[in-house]
């Protein structure tokens, strides 16, 4: 028995000594290869991530491109990780790596199928962010629901509608998104006159209102270009409606137009302009004569 073991314990360390000469060199090789590039990958993200910063772009910028590059920085890191085990089984143990690889795609089969509204988000907010689609602060609208953009994730985009509801949006059910605060936004104002009234005087005062508007130094700033009077935009009964077009800055529109509806309004009353009132429509029945 002791002589079995005596074998048993000869054959084990004839075997570490092969081992240790001929492949813990390969393995070291292959763990030094895995932690420099580990490290190369978090160097690179990093300094991706201050250049965002310094950039001109401001904070939000940055945010979206440190989303990216943490996402960057998991995935590739899970793929060396992955590699270099694979490699550690084969080269330095002389394990058959097939089995595990035919396994580990079985697996990735059954974690596709099981969670392909998890991957659909991600890869959906990943082209959203990559794209800039939009960024936080911006007004959009999708997946049916309007609102300010308050957080941006790889799997969801969170809204804040006017009325303050919260809305948790997943990225893949955002098909279509309608951006109302990129780059410049329009403030439409139909304005009503009475049909009576003179359309050339009409126009004359509305751009009157507008070229004071667009001179005021409180609002230059909040304008992209001159405001346009194009003219009538529709003839509805006892009332003509008068088309007035500004360009502003995003999410200056509303202020703007409540700043215009109110000027608009002094200056049709300092010009004694009457404002157009819907045409009424009486619906009834005649009362019957008396007969005698």
């Amino acid at each position: 028995m002791e002589e079995k073991f005596s074998n048993i314990w000869h054959e084990w360390h004839n075997y570490l000594v092969a081992w240790t000469r001929d492949r813990a060199p390969k393995l070291i090789v292959i763990l030094v290869l895995a932690f420099i590039f580990v490290r190369l990958l978090g160097l690179i993200t990093r300094k991706l991530v201050a250049l965002a910063e310094k950039s001109s772009h401001g904070p939000v910028r940055a945010q979206q491109v440190r989303t990216i590059t943490g996402v960057v920085r998991s995935v590739g890191v899970f793929l060396i990780v992955f590699f270099t085990g694979m490699t550690a089984l084969k080269d330095a143990f002389q394990i058959n790596i097939e089995p595990l690889l035919a396994s580990a795609g079985i697996a990735g089969l059954a974690i596709g199928f099981g969670a392909q509204t998890l991957v659909k988000d991600v890869i959906n907010g990943f082209f959203i962010l990559i794209e800039d689609q939009f960024e936080v602060g911006d007004t959009i609208r999708a997946a049916g629901v309007t609102g300010a953009v308050e957080e941006i994730t790889m799997r969801r985009t969170t809204l804040r509608d006017s009325d303050g509801t919260l809305h948790i949006v997943p990225n893949g059910a955002i098909q279509i998104v309608s951006n109302m605060t990129r780059d410049w936004s329009q403030v439409t104002l139909h304005v009503a006159a009475d049909y009576g009234e003179s359309s050339d005087r009409v126009v004359e005062v509305l751009e009157e209102v507008a070229q004071e508007f667009y001179n005021d130094p409180a609002f230059k700033a909040d304008l992209v270009a001159e405001p346009q009077v194009p003219g009538i935009e529709r003839v509805r009964g006892n009332e003509v409606d008068y088309l007035m077009l500004v360009k502003v800055r995003p999410g200056k529109q509303y202020n703007v137009a409540r700043e215009l509806r109110r000027r608009i309004k002094v200056c049709f009353e300092k010009n004694k302009i009457k404002a157009g009132a819907p045409a009424q429509v009486v619906i009834g029945q005649l009362p019957v004569a008396d007969k005698k």
